[in-house]
């Protein structure tokens, strides 16, 4: 019997096998995933759910750096991890230092058609590496959706949300890049692994 497949059935099976292959390199990085509840811990945040970021074994009390953004809003990046997939996986911690509730920006997710039809994101993310001149922007899924926490929507006085984003990875010889989110400072990040 002779198997015959629809362009349609091939691209589904495609879509699946870089769905498939995206899903275990998150789940293998701690990242998490977009069907994630709730965060380990005690954040606690207004929001529409969405992704979080799950701990990272052996991240360092000191942040790598720290993003001052509106309304005291501070993003501390714990980890930027080279994994071997082909990406890098940024962790951190968003905080509200104010003393009111702060509406997270739709700045945040960028101005990108595909990702700003997703909801409220992280999308608007990106790594920059000066000595090469490129820009690295945040991963996709096969749907369009940003590899990044996504769904928050504000952040209550005093609490503190956990934050992952993903990008491709720079060639293995940059290390220290430049991160930068709409509405924050930029930071030079170091990237290990």
């Amino acid at each position: 019997m002779s198997m015959r497949f629809t362009a349609k059935a091939r691209r589904g099976m495609v879509a699946m096998t870089i769905a498939v292959g995206l899903a275990v390199g998150v789940a293998g990085c701690g990242g998490g995933d977009t069907d994630d509840k709730k965060p380990d811990g005690s954040a606690s945040a207004s929001r529409k759910g969405g992704s979080q970021a799950s701990p990272q074994e052996g991240q360092s009390a000191e942040p790598l750096a720290e993003l001052r953004g509106p309304d005291g809003l501070t993003l501390k990046i714990t980890s930027a991890q080279r994994d071997p997939g082909g990406f890098v996986t940024i962790n951190a911690q968003l905080k509200n230092d104010g003393s009111k509730d702060a509406v997270l920006s739709s700045q945040l997710t960028g101005n990108e058609t595909e990702i700003m039809k997703n909801g409220q994101s992280f999308g608007g993310a990106t790594l920059v590496d000066s000595k090469a001149k490129k820009r690295y922007y945040v991963l996709r899924d096969t749907d369009g959706r940003p590899l990044t926490t996504t769904g928050v929507q504000s952040v209550r006085a005093g609490d503190t949300v956990p934050v992952f984003l993903q990008f491709p990875a720079p060639p293995t010889g940059t290390t220290e890049v430049s991160f930068q989110l709409p509405t924050f400072a930029s930071a030079p990040l170091q990237i290990s692994g």
